[in-house]
């Protein structure tokens, strides 16, 4: 295909990856107003994202497989219309509990989005190509993840939350529709069986395991018969899910022959702690800036700027010094070092630092993320068997989804827990100073998991819950950061491989002269 014929395919696969990746980036900002509107708790601020990373990361790489036996095209629009309908539900949604179904709802179709925009690229371009065009995906991520947030905060302050559903659906209707008019590719069909068996039982296993993290210390103790119950039966079938894929699926989700090559291994291993590090942490800056900081949610969506600024400039840039050079190990390391300075920066603020010093460190968090995120997984495409590239880029997709989910669930109880904490001595100060009634620490205290609406409170309390939020916020970026130490680790053990200029590696080609020869 020439440049101009790539380019007229890849608008409507922006599109939709951008209408993905908004649905994560404006319901982000939105969510303190959500979870106080419907009488959520923090652990329902994190399932609210959880459930989302959870149905994305098992169908990723289902997609993945369906797109070696059906029409492309038609399953990326059927993507689009399964987000469509999680957007409906949720816009109307009257609890927490129906809120979190759909956004489940979505992710089935963020799945798809994010595995076959992939899948489609890698098909149509070599992987020396793939890189200018890789930058063209994190500038559209870039994109929606500024526009997002703002437009989350606008419309939270305008018209309400409910709009934040509701505003995806046009660009999900117009990339239904440049799709259908841009997108042409042949159907290749390849004899796929599809592991729902594996996919089933690992979504499974991680979702008790989450269930766990998220609720274990408030629901019940940590060391209470339900918490061992939930980590055996989560762990029992996670084995059983590893048996399915080991030794029962005929083509399993996830084929571990695949991890026989050291760059796969690697990448994927480390994209499973970048993910981590990337949802786990980032995820509740938009609450810091609201709960600690004050900001209504439009002033928290500017904010988000200088970190995807940085994720702008080092995607669109590092994609295309790859293209050119050929070179990519050298991107990965840099960024990584970056993600762990801007970790290790924000590891240190709270309620009292300087706004613009905030913006600096999320600006360098940006730089890095913009140079790992999509370059792990353009190395692998560049290692496996261009039969291979859809399992292939959807298991990177998988694992560093799973790190995500990890991450949002177990960084979200790490500040539930603080937050509650921070507010129990916060509140006893304040009862004991005799600033507030005596029943306050009965009221507030007792629910201190609650994410409260500020404005309603008075200004010593308000100031007890700012600090609190600040102080557990700068906590969790320091309990993301040895992930990103060790991402970094692996990250340095990877064998560069120069990118090839052709779909097929060169003993593919290899082997099709030698066939044809005999022939």
């Amino acid at each position: 295909m020439t440049h101009r014929q790539v380019l007229e395919a890849l608008s409507g696969l922006l599109l939709a990856m951008f209408v993905a990746m908004l649905s994560s980036t404006i319901v982000s900002n939105a969510l303190p107003a959500i979870v106080t509107d419907l009488e959520g708790s923090q652990t329902g601020y994190t399932w609210v994202v959880v459930a989302t990373l959870l149905t994305m990361t098992a169908t990723t790489p289902i997609w993945g497989k369906l797109a070696d036996q059906f029409s492309k095209k038609v399953l990326v629009q059927s993507a689009l219309v399964i987000f469509s309908v999680g957007s409906v539900i949720a816009g109307f949604a009257p609890t927490m509990e129906v809120l979190i179904g759909a956004r489940a709802v979505q992710g089935l179709g963020v799945g798809g989005l994010t595995a076959l925009v992939q899948v489609v690229i890698a098909s149509m371009v070599s992987p020396r190509e793939r890189g200018r065009y890789s930058g063209y995906i994190g500038a559209t991520f870039a994109l929606a993840t500024v526009s997002g947030p703002l437009i989350g905060g606008l419309l939270v302050d305008t018209v309400g939350w409910r709009w934040c559903f509701f505003a995806g659906l046009p660009v999900a209707l117009l990339a239904f529709v440049v799709l259908q008019k841009t997108l042409r590719l042949a159907v290749v069909k390849r004899e796929v069986h599809i592991d729902y068996l594996g996919a089933t039982l690992l979504m499974g296993g991680v979702s008790l395991l989450l269930v766990w993290v998220s609720l274990a210390g408030n629901q019940f103790a940590w060391g209470s018969g339900t918490s061992a119950a939930l980590v055996v039966a989560g762990l029992v079938v996670i084995a059983a899910a590893v048996f399915v894929e080991a030794r029962v699926a005929k083509d399993p989700i996830i084929p571990l022959r695949l991890f026989r090559d050291r760059t796969t291994s690697l990448a994927t291993a480390a994209s499973v702690l970048i993910g981590v590090a990337m949802f786990g942490a980032t995820v509740y800056l938009s609450q810091y800036f609201q709960l600690a900081r004050g900001m209504s949610p439009t002033r928290a969506g500017l904010m988000s700027i200088c970190m995807v600024g940085g994720l702008l400039v080092s995607s669109i840039v590092s994609g295309r010094m790859i293209s050119a050079t050929g070179r990519w190990k050298n991107f990965l390391i840099g960024g990584m070092v970056l993600v762990i300075i801007g970790l290790a920066m924000l590891s240190t603020i709270d309620d009292t630092t300087s706004l613009v010093v905030v913006g600096v460190f999320m600006a360098v968090l940006g730089l890095g993320l913009g140079a790992t995120m999509q370059n792990t997984v353009l190395a692998v495409q560049n290692s496996v068997a261009a039969a291979d590239l859809g399992t292939g880029s959807s298991v990177v997709a998988f694992f560093r989804s799973m790190g995500g989910s990890i991450g949002v669930s177990a960084l979200g109880a790490a500040l539930g827990h603080q937050v509650s904490d921070q507010v129990r001595t916060g509140m006893t100060a304040l009862v004991e100073a005799g600033k507030v009634p005596a029943d306050a620490l009965a009221t507030l205290g007792s629910d201190s998991t609650s994410i409260p609406d500020l404005a309603t409170l008075p200004a010593p309390v308000r100031q007890v819950f700012e600090h609190a939020f600040g102080e557990a916020t700068g906590h969790i970026f320091l309990i993301a950061l040895p992930f990103a130490v060790l991402s970094l680790v692996l990250l340095l053990f990877i064998e560069e491989k120069p990118m090839r200029e052709t779909v097929l590696r060169d003993d593919e080609i290899a082997a099709g002269t030698e066939a044809a020869a005999s022939r």
